[in-house]
């Protein structure tokens, strides 16, 4: 565990847990808060050792004990954010609460991961990805039965956009993940973002479908987000990977050009006469297509979807592929 300093502000205290990770996103965080007569945990960490042994060395070094959690508050479903959820529970039944569209996911409810696997079988075909589409659905239908063991056993209680828990009020933030949320403090001027927003890499815009199984536009509603999140009232984002962030608008407005540039660059290639989805993101990414294939080609696709949202681009069927060209 990486040693950080707590945070207090107007009788609410911090204690984050900095659990080392992959170069990539640097460290899993997760944190404690004591405000009045609660202790809230918000967000889990990975289902390991090293999450749970920061979990208890967190409590032990600040005068807690497991027993004195109250909550848990889930930033978002993702297996990094909600890992020791199970081990605290078995031991000591609390409440949890995640955002709606979080609750068949961390529950893997098997209709919804069923429909969710025909969903990407037949968006890859539509991306024309060929061998390495069908090594990932392949993957999909594997991590079924293979990752049963990670379901969330205890009762999820909903969180939604608006709603009050403590000092903190939802914020709906999709883009990274459909059910991103942050938990905003607006008389401390503090957010809980968990992917919302990351100091030192980008927040990957993950491709999902929606319940009706029609594909999201993640990376229209992650610029939205991001816009929308310029205007709250915060100096302070306890972010769910690598350093806090303390000029949250300044690194928006850098993410937000970032994007822009990389549409631009994705429409340059398009120009160039190259039509489908995977042959762009082999094209843009070279050997990271096969190394990192699906996080590789939600990237591309979210920002065909943006340029289409825009109306700079236009898509039309061919054979079962969906081929792009510049309006």
């Amino acid at each position: 565990m990486l040693i950080i300093n707590n945070f207090e502000r107007d009788g609410y205290s911090v204690y984050p847990i900095i659990i080392p990770a992959n170069p990539g996103l640097l460290t899993y965080n997760f944190f404690l808060v004591k405000h009045n007569q609660s202790l809230t945990l918000i967000d889990a960490g990975i289902p390991s050792d090293s999450c749970w042994e920061g979990l208890m060395e967190t409590l032990e070094k600040n005068g807690f004990y497991l027993q004195d959690i109250t909550e848990i508050l889930l930033t978002h479903h993702h297996i990094d954010h909600v890992g020791v959820v199970n081990r605290i529970t078995e031991q000591h039944p609390i409440p949890v609460y995640a955002h709606p569209l979080a609750i068949p996911r961390v529950k893997r409810d098997p209709e919804f991961l069923n429909t969710r696997i025909a969903f990407f079988e037949q968006f890859y075909q539509e991306m024309d990805c060929g061998e390495e589409g069908a090594k990932q659905v392949d993957y999909l239908k594997k991590s079924v039965e293979k990752n049963a063991h990670l379901k969330l056993t205890a009762a999820i209680s909903p969180l939604e956009e608006g709603m009050r828990i403590f000092d903190f009020y939802v914020k709906e933030v999709p883009g990274h993940a459909p059910d991103q949320i942050a938990l905003v403090d607006e008389r401390r001027r503090w957010c809980f973002g968990g992917d919302h927003l990351i100091q030192h890499i980008s927040s990957n815009a993950l491709v999902e479908p929606d319940f009706m199984n029609q594909r999201i536009r993640s990376l229209v509603d992650y610029k939205q987000s991001l816009k929308a999140f310029m205007d709250l009232n915060v100096d302070l984002v306890f972010a769910g990977h690598g350093e806090m962030i303390e000029d949250p608008k300044q690194l928006i407005e850098m993410r937000l050009s970032r994007i822009v540039k990389k549409s631009e660059k994705i429409k340059g290639l398009i120009q160039s006469g190259i039509s489908t989805g995977s042959k762009l993101a082999k094209q843009l990414y070279q050997s990271q297509y096969q190394k990192q294939f699906s996080l590789v080609m939600s990237e591309v696709v979210g920002h065909l979807d943006a340029l289409e949202a825009d109306k700079q681009i236009e898509k039309q069927m061919k054979d079962g592929v969906w081929h792009y060209r510049v309006v």
